[in-house]
């Protein structure tokens, strides 16, 4: 008997299947009007405090160009990858998935309403999300069978890797349009600290857990 080997895509068909859904939010976005949209359901700080909580989440599937969401899209494949797998493609994982993928993306824009509350600048896209899968992929690259702890090299470099790009970021974009680094350092902080015990809450702490059956043939 030996194992069933598995391409790598069809191993990770739920990050596959969210980068799709995002292109296709904006194919619709594009056909609406892509500044209409925006202008309707991208998230400003000052939704939250006035009880709307709707842009909040809706702002995660909508964006600013195709440019951006071809962006967006490789970010999200390059490290939701690695949340997928560990969370497994049973209907628990995979919803586990998704709501840990919308759970740091909701948590980017909280974030962003708290640390400029005066903002008037739509946040639109799924970069706080992503920022959270990137989050929490530093916990789990080089770790089988377990989680990186918070001290590891990996962990702080690529924590402190992300604050530089966004610092660059800042700087970069003097002058343009403004980019909410806010929402992507609390998208982050949500993932780095929500992996864990979203893991445990499905029973998946470890991979031998059941998230990940390849099966055997003969």
């Amino acid at each position: 008997m030996t194992e069933r080997k598995e391409w790598p895509i069809a191993a990770s068909w739920p990050a596959l299947a969210l980068a799709g859904v995002l292109v296709a939010a904006f194919a619709a976005q594009r056909s609406a009007g892509v500044d209409r949209v925006i202008g309707r359901i991208g998230f400003i700080p000052g939704d939250l405090f006035e009880g709307r909580f709707d842009t909040a989440v809706l702002s995660i599937f909508i964006d600013g160009g195709w440019s951006l969401i071809l962006v967006t899209v490789a970010f999200t494949l390059a490290f939701s990858i690695p949340v997928s797998r560990r969370m497994g493609r049973d209907f628990k994982g995979v919803t586990a998935f998704l709501v840990f993928f919308l759970a740091c993306g909701i948590l980017g824009n909280v974030g962003y309403a708290l640390l400029d509350p005066g903002g008037a600048h739509p946040s639109v896209g799924a970069s706080g999300a992503i920022a959270g899968m990137m989050g929490a992929s530093s916990r789990l690259f080089g770790r089988p069978d377990d989680l990186a702890p918070y001290r590891s090299p990996t962990v702080i470099g690529m924590a402190a890797a992300w604050m530089a790009v966004n610092v660059l970021f800042q700087f970069l974009s003097a002058g343009w349009t403004p980019i909410a680094w806010q929402a992507h350092i609390a998208g982050y902080a949500a993932g780095l600290f929500l992996i864990s015990p979203a893991l445990s809450l499905i029973g998946r702490a470890r991979p031998d857990e059941g998230a990940d059956d390849h099966g055997i043939e003969n």
